[in-house]
């Protein structure tokens, strides 16, 4: 889930570490009910669509956003209980920030010594038993993400937020295809996030989050994009 907040303007802000003051609105971390037609980040640098569209039909996309993006908009305002405002690239802004939560995380883990980084000392950490999260680069070779795993039982836990490029800027490397994390809140936190980047990106609603959301709250939005089934 992704709790919301509206604030002093009336502007629907999103509030990934569910700190922010104020009456919160849940929603669930779904491409289904977020997208508005905005680029998916996946921590390398996006291009901009030329205004007006083209002839591939994205033109009509942008139709389908705009609609969405109303119905979005109602849905927050009766949550919020009054008239809101919603940023149009709101599913950009939030995979954005999960990406930096995601790398600032893991950044946290290889500090206290938690995520260990290459091929070889990985697979060393795994066979300890104490490191039970595995990230791979999502833009790995898919072979050679199956050989690191070749011999691990399915307790582990496989994650792919981030692009090699990525994953190495927070190791100092060029580039890192496998990055091992110890058991702990860091590894959860890193799980959590992925999760929600993962339903944003592919329009999942299988999303990983917090349990404190009111279902209530939460259904009102989902119920008003048509994202409840």
């Amino acid at each position: 889930m992704i709790r919301f907040v509206v604030g002093p303007d009336r502007q629907i802000v999103p509030d990934l570490a569910a700190r922010l003051p104020g009456r919160g609105i849940w929603l669930s971390a779904s491409g289904d009910v977020l997208d508005l037609g905005g680029a998916k980040d996946d921590g390398r640098p996006q291009q901009t669509r030329p205004e007006g569209g083209s002839a591939d039909g994205s033109r009509h996309k942008d139709k389908q956003g705009d609609s969405h993006h109303r119905q979005l908009v109602r849905a927050f305002a009766k949550a919020a209980r009054g008239p809101v405002s919603v940023p149009p690239d709101l599913s950009a802004q939030l995979q954005t920030a999960l990406v930096r939560r995601v790398g600032e995380c893991l950044g946290l883990a290889r500090r206290a010594g938690q995520a260990v980084a290459g091929y070889e000392k990985a697979r060393e950490a795994l066979k300890t038993g104490r490191y039970r999260l595995v990230m791979q680069a999502s833009d790995g070779s898919e072979a050679e993400r199956a050989r690191f795993l070749s011999g691990f039982g399915p307790d582990l836990t496989i994650i792919d937020p981030l692009p090699g490029e990525a994953l190495g800027r927070v190791f100092g490397r060029d580039y890192v295809v496998h990055v091992a994390v110890a058991a702990g809140k860091l590894a959860e936190s890193l799980v959590v996030e992925a999760g929600r980047l993962a339903g944003l990106r592919n329009g999942s609603a299988r999303a990983l989050g917090s349990a404190r959301a009111t279902g209530r709250e939460t259904a009102s939005v989902n119920d008003g994009t048509g994202a409840n089934g």
